[in-house]
């Protein structure tokens, strides 16, 4: 069984990038597959960083794969079929309908405290 950790580093320019550290199985390069919708995703990199003893994984997002909603991309350590991280894209009017609800739970709560509060300092006069 491998030891690797994978931590993400940043999403930028439609890539994303993390570190992977630990051992691989059989002392080589970790061999890393990034599925979506168990779809296996293309052009995935892992590139050793031998002063730093580590390596750098870079996953490009596909244009396509980008949509409405959230879409959930899966790392997963090869040899092992371990799940090494994971990275969501949300988007879309799905996203503003969440953003709605939160917004109005937060503006119920924050009535709820008002009116206590008022309450509160009418009682303490």
């Amino acid at each position: 069984m491998s030891d690797l950790t994978l931590t993400k580093t940043r999403l930028f320019e439609g890539v994303w990038e993390g570190v992977l550290s630990g051992e691989p199985m059989a002392g080589t390069t970790p061999e890393i597959e990034v599925t979506h919708h168990q779809d296996p995703i293309a052009g995935v990199e892992v590139i050793a960083r031998p002063d730093a003893g580590d390596w750098v994984v870079r996953v490009p997002v596909p244009p396509e794969k980008v949509a409405d909603g959230v879409q959930t991309f899966v790392i997963r350590d090869r040899a092992t079929g371990a799940v090494l991280d994971s990275f969501a894209l949300l988007a879309g009017d799905v996203l503003s309908y969440d953003i709605r609800a939160e917004m109005a739970l937060l503006r119920e709560e924050l009535d709820l405290l008002k009116r206590a509060f008022r309450r509160h300092c009418l009682e303490t006069m």
